[in-house]
């Protein structure tokens, strides 16, 4: 396991599960949560699944302007699809497609290996490597 000097500590609480509430300690988020439709929820509100992908595809995005010394990544755009699902081993688990646009890029091989660069320096990649699938892919 690496060790890391914490310089932050973001800190949310939960209460309900994922037909409740969340808050940060700061306040600046506070969202209701419902269990998506598709897994037998009713839906119309946020879901930890989408937090975790637009927190994911931010902090791609940073790693992908740290990394990207010749290619400007002002405008890239970064989805990640997060799945959840039934795993083979008994339980729930997650898989995640990470899809990135880097229009100032001259080739989709180079936007390839930006992206590849990325998610090794990527903190949530990092967290999640070896413990989910996940597809990183440059898309035009």
């Amino acid at each position: 396991m690496e060790k890391i000097n914490k310089s932050y500590t973001a800190t949310a609480t939960n209460t309900g599960g994922r037909n409740g509430s969340i808050k940060t300690d700061d306040a600046l988020l506070e969202l209701e949560l419902a269990m998506p439709k598709e897994i037998g929820g009713q839906g119309g509100k946020t879901n930890p699944e989408q937090l975790f992908a637009a927190a994911w595809a931010a902090c791609f995005g940073g790693a992908l302007g740290a990394v990207s010394k010749r290619v400007n990544t002002e405008d890239a755009k970064i989805s990640v699809q997060v799945h959840s699902g039934e795993a083979e081993d008994g339980g729930y688990g997650l898989a995640a497609d990470i899809l990135v646009k880097i229009p100032q890029a001259s080739t989709l091989e180079e936007a390839q290996k930006l992206a590849d660069l990325a998610h090794k320096h990527c903190m949530y990649s990092k967290a999640v490597k070896g413990n989910i699938e996940v597809s990183v892919k440059a898309v035009q």
